[in-house]
């Protein structure tokens, strides 16, 4: 680094531990190296570790009740010959709203919620999962089924 002098790179150096912990969960564990990472310090260093909970882990699922969007629905349309993903904003009652195109996922998703076309967060969440896979469908070349696996 153009602005850190050699000297205050050792001085770093020296005051960084590594303690390998990769794949450990153990709140336990994880504590005490911390404590005895603090007893090896000069007593000029002090490590105030922060209260670390247990949370519970929940097991994901299915919802058990799918909300419709009263905002309607989208159709994703990839165009790989154009580089191009369109999507054909309905309402429920079948009536295309608006269509969006554009290169990329992100650029749709965020194009859709700023103008409000989008009220479920489940449903922002399907919108943009099924616009990533349209999209890798272009790049790589594979067949984009929405709703599909």
């Amino acid at each position: 680094m153009k602005n850190v002098t050699l000297e205050e790179v050792t001085t770093f150096t020296n005051q960084v531990r590594i303690i390998d912990m990769i794949g450990s969960e153990s709140i336990v564990a994880i504590s005490r190296n911390i404590e005895e990472l603090e007893k090896s310090l000069p007593k000029s260093y002090s490590i105030r570790p922060a209260h670390i909970e247990e949370v519970p882990r929940i097991k994901a699922g299915e919802p058990k009740v799918l909300k419709l969007d009263k905002a309607g629905y989208f159709v994703i349309i990839p165009e790989p010959t154009q580089n191009l993903l369109i999507v054909e904003h309905y309402s429920n009652d079948n009536k295309l709203l608006h269509a969006v195109e554009g290169e990329d996922a992100r650029s749709i998703y965020f194009t859709v919620i700023e103008n409000g076309w989008i009220s479920e967060l489940s449903h922002a969440a399907y919108l943009g999962k099924e616009l990533e896979k349209a999209e890798l469908s272009m790049r790589l070349g594979f067949k984009y089924v929405q709703d599909g696996m």
